[in-house]
């Protein structure tokens, strides 16, 4: 397999520049779509990696289940010094394991903590919950009966949640602009582009800034989508920062935010996910063009290149890492 299998476990670092630049100068429902599936590539194909160097790694432990053959000098020759990694590697896969487990498991109990929040006493209107709180908060949370629509965004699957301390705060045409907010994420399914991306982060450490441009991009996709449905883009920039100056921590455990691991919104996720000063900005500024091609900037196009390239160079090298050890592994147990 030679070099090959261990490319995809730095080739992470080529996403590095367009996840800076898609966040500022591609529009952010292309950023964030785009990004999402660079990172969730390149998660794929170093764990792969990780996987076949576990594989070697394994064949050397004795009474290991596998085929005798697999673990010849023969074999071992062919697989110069990857038998020391591929020790390595049954640690590094573990500890990757391990920490996707973790993310499954805690945005499963944050979903189920949030519905149970609405045990509270609630008002329901068009797919809002109010919670009678005296926190300001305000979340989306996916699944669940609720479809309809408010301010002119589809909402999807789940309902908005939202504390009438945070509603107290607000003029009505703020209060439209955050309904609009949380229903763009749930029209979005951001929650999912979320989950990918804080799984790719646990899969490769290198992939965190990939993780945190789609935090900020989901929200200002949201923030986009909330102008577009109220009809004012200063209006949300607003109610962005009114609800950022009186976010509090939800009271509720385990909500700690929508662009930390949970996959959804949490306490003031309107305003408490992503830099406030910069949504702030950009909803002040004219609205972010659609088009993908041409690129805004030259260093624009120089990472996207870099970022195609190295994310190619990364399935390519998990393809050859795996049909090489395919079949050196096939030739040992016929031997």
């Amino acid at each position: 397999m030679g070099i090959f299998v261990y490319l995809p476990l730095v080739l992470p670092l080529t996403a590095l520049p367009v996840a800076r630049l898609a966040a500022h100068h591609l529009h952010p429902r292309t950023a964030t779509r785009l990004l999402a599936v660079a990172g969730t590539t390149l998660a794929l194909c170093s764990t792969l990696c990780l996987a076949l160097l576990m594989v070697i790694g394994t064949a050397q432990l004795p009474g290991n289940p596998l085929p005798d053959g697999w673990s010849d000098p023969e074999v071992r020759a062919a697989l110069p010094y990857e038998d020391r990694t591929g020790l390595v590697a049954i640690g590094v896969l573990g500890a990757v394991v391990a920490g996707c487990a973790a993310t499954l498991v805690r945005h499963v109990r944050t979903r189920v903590a949030a519905t149970r929040a609405l045990g509270a006493p609630t008002r329901e209107s068009g797919g809002v919950s109010v919670v009678e709180s005296p926190a300001p908060y305000a979340y989306a949370l996916p699944g669940g009966p609720v479809r309809g629509r408010m301010g002119g965004a589809a909402a999807g699957d789940g309902r908005v949640v939202v504390s009438s301390a945070l509603l107290d705060c607000l003029e009505p045409d703020e209060q439209q602009a955050l309904f609009a907010h949380e229903r763009a994420h749930l029209a979005g399914r951001h929650h999912r582009y979320l989950l990918l991306t804080q799984l790719a982060a646990r899969a490769n450490p290198f992939l965190v800034p990939l993780r945190t441009a789609v935090a900020y991009s989901t929200e200002r996709w949201a923030d986009e989508e909330a102008a577009r449905a109220v009809g004012s883009r200063h209006v949300v920039a607003r109610a962005v920062g009114k609800a950022a100056l009186v976010s509090a921590r939800s009271p509720f455990e385990g909500l700690a935010g929508f662009a930390r691991a949970t996959g959804f919104a949490g306490p003031a996720g309107f305003a408490a996910a992503g830099p406030v000063p910069l949504r702030v900005a950009a909803l002040l500024d004219p609205a972010p063009p659609t088009r993908f091609w041409p690129p805004a900037s030259a260093h624009l196009l120089f990472a996207g290149l870099t970022a195609t390239v190295g994310t190619a160079a990364s399935a390519l090298s998990s393809v050859n890492a795996t049909v090489t050890l395919v079949r050196i592994l096939r030739e040992a147990t016929l031997l």
